[in-house]
């Protein structure tokens, strides 16, 4: 599917997935020097997008690998999205990128995460966790 940004007069090809979450899912050649923090709030307000959604800004590496950022609808720019990293594979899967039934390797800004969608679509993701914060409310 096609979206029009109208603020940077530019169309962009998405994959739209839902992980019970909306997502959509563009594939560029680069997303280190994207200026995720000004066109992600485009996407996450566009009007084909009621509920708003998450974005992931996906360069693919190889069939196996492939390099993610992200925009969360209500957060902004965040180091890691797990149902934006099986988003991002279930389509590179869709597409024909990548593989299903391989793991693909999700580069993330915090780090690696490893996705399988078997030949049944069932998506599995492994990868660390950690502690980033303590607060009381």
């Amino acid at each position: 599917e096609i979206i029009y940004i109208s603020e940077t007069d530019e169309n962009y090809k998405m994959t739209c997935v839902s992980m019970g979450n909306p997502h959509a899912v563009v594939f560029m050649d680069d997303v280190e020097n994207l200026q995720i923090e000004k066109i992600g709030p485009y996407f996450e307000n566009h009007c084909r997008f009621p509920n708003r959604t998450n974005t992931e800004f996906v360069k693919v590496i190889d069939r196996n690998n492939v390099q993610m950022r992200v925009w969360e609808r209500g957060s902004g720019i965040t180091k890691a999205c797990g149902t934006g990293a099986c988003a991002s594979a279930a389509a590179a899967v869709a597409a024909g990128i990548c593989t299903g039934g391989e793991e693909i390797v999700v580069q993330l800004d915090g780090g690696k995460l490893y996705i399988n969608m078997d030949t049944e679509n069932v998506i599995t993701m492994t990868g660390p966790a950690e502690k980033i914060c303590e607060c009381e409310v």
